[in-house]
């Protein structure tokens, strides 16, 4: 059963929540980082993203790089940017985008529980980015970003939630980027704490890692190296917890994650698209073309867009990896025409988040930068939760979740 527990969160001063709540690290690159605090001292960019403060000749994965993330976390602190809590709290933290709302519980989940697999996964990490996340937390002493978790649906722990946002005040409310709605909620009630902990331990088989699994795999692995480190351990430690947010499954939604290919391997146009015509029926489409169900997918080329549709046999509906369509792109034209095996180290392929609309399918492809994109049919939430309990991963960049968690709205600090 899912272990969780309360924190002493630390978090903005009220009135400056805006201006601190920032992108995810991982969505932004170093430029785009730049420009964002540019005029704003007081964004969390400046510690999960502190090469902004450096030289831009500095590598970003040096450790003076990791070093000025804590030196800005300990300013925060030090200037009253940031506050901590006098004592242990949940938060409730409502998004609400294009009118749908969902509602999760910020908590620290246990590191036993991703070692056990009560913490589900459904992709594998990247060396490079878990390293980059290890150094970042063991030399910052925080998490500064959550994991987003899931779980099946219980009627008591949504009712909880809904009482408690009906019963008190919001400590933030405020619209960002996309016209996206954050509010937060403090749980610091010991009954209402009490119950969100015995509930999910008692309702709560497992959670699945929606985002994150880079942060969920460095949190555990810097967690596991205090605890052999520390021969006083106690299982108690802040350590042993890391940084989430939990949502029931029925209120998120999954958007498309798309593909932009930099070459086509040596092939013409024409060489390519027969080879394509081999596993997909092919046809010309006027306009960007969006998936509308499985085993349909968009191609981007030459500056035409072409409808896919899979040929029987290039697929295998029993199969819960088989069945993706990422699976199939990547199993009848990246790997054997693309010359593209491993996705997840492969240098010539990008992935390109369905929150940025097709047009930037196109940006990618026009400007020279890259041959060919490809847009994709949205994994389900169930095609998610049922791999994950199988046991298999999904190929890399298979889901995407909008709207993104905050960074900086509450920190967890390790010590």
């Amino acid at each position: 059963m899912a272990d969780i527990r309360p924190f002493f969160g630390v978090r903005p001063e009220e009135s400056i929540v805006a201006e601190v709540a920032c992108k995810p690290y991982d969505v932004l690159n170093s430029a785009e980082a730049r420009e964002e605090v540019k005029d704003n001292q007081n964004s969390f960019l400046h510690v999960i993203k502190s090469e902004v403060d450096l030289s831009e000749d500095v590598d970003i994965h040096s450790q003076q790089v990791y070093d000025k993330a804590r030196e800005n976390f300990m300013n925060f602190m030090s200037k009253g940017v940031l506050k901590k809590e006098t004592k242990p709290c949940y938060y409730l933290y409502q998004q609400i985008m294009d009118g749908r709302k969902q509602t999760g519980l910020i908590s620290c989940s246990s590191i036993e529980d991703y070692e056990k697999d009560i913490i589900k996964k459904h992709e594998y990490t990247r060396p490079v980015k878990e390293q980059d996340r290890i150094n970042h937390v063991k030399t910052s002493g925080i998490h500064s970003g959550p994991v987003f978790l899931t779980y099946k649906d219980v009627d008591e722990i949504d009712a909880l939630v809904e009482r408690i946002k009906g019963e008190k005040a919001p400590i933030y409310d405020f619209h960002a980027e996309h016209g996206i709605q954050h509010t937060l909620w403090i749980v610091d009630n010991d009954g209402d704490i009490n119950k969100f902990t015995e509930l999910f331990a008692s309702r709560v088989e497992c959670t699945y890692i929606a985002d994150g699994h880079h942060r969920a795999a460095s949190a555990y692995k810097v967690g596991k190296a205090l605890r052999d480190e520390n021969n006083g351990h106690e299982g108690n430690e802040e350590y042993n917890y890391f940084l989430s947010v939990l949502f029931p499954a029925k209120q998120l939604h999954i958007i498309d994650y798309n593909r932009v290919v930099k070459d086509l391997n040596g092939l013409s146009e024409e060489s390519f698209i027969e080879a394509v015509a081999l596993k997909f029926d092919i046809a010309a489409h006027e306009g960007p073309y969006s998936p509308e169900g499985l085993h349909h997918l968009g191609m981007y080329l030459g500056g035409q867009w072409y409808h896919l549709c899979a040929k029987e046999g290039t697929y295998n509906d029993n199969d819960p990896i088989g069945v993706l369509d990422v699976t199939i792109l990547q199993d009848n034209l990246l790997t054997p025409v693309l010359d593209i095996d491993d996705p997840r180290t492969n240098e010539r392929i990008d992935f390109v988040g369905g929150i940025r609309g097709l047009k930037e399918l196109e940006k990618r492809v026009d400007s020279g930068e890259m041959a060919v994109a490809f847009s994709l049919f949205p994994v389900s939430l169930k095609q998610l939760m049922d791999i994950s309990d199988s046991g298999n991963v999904m190929p890399p960049k298979s889901t995407w979740f909008e709207p993104k968690l905050k960074s900086g709205l509450v920190v967890h600090e390790l010590q």
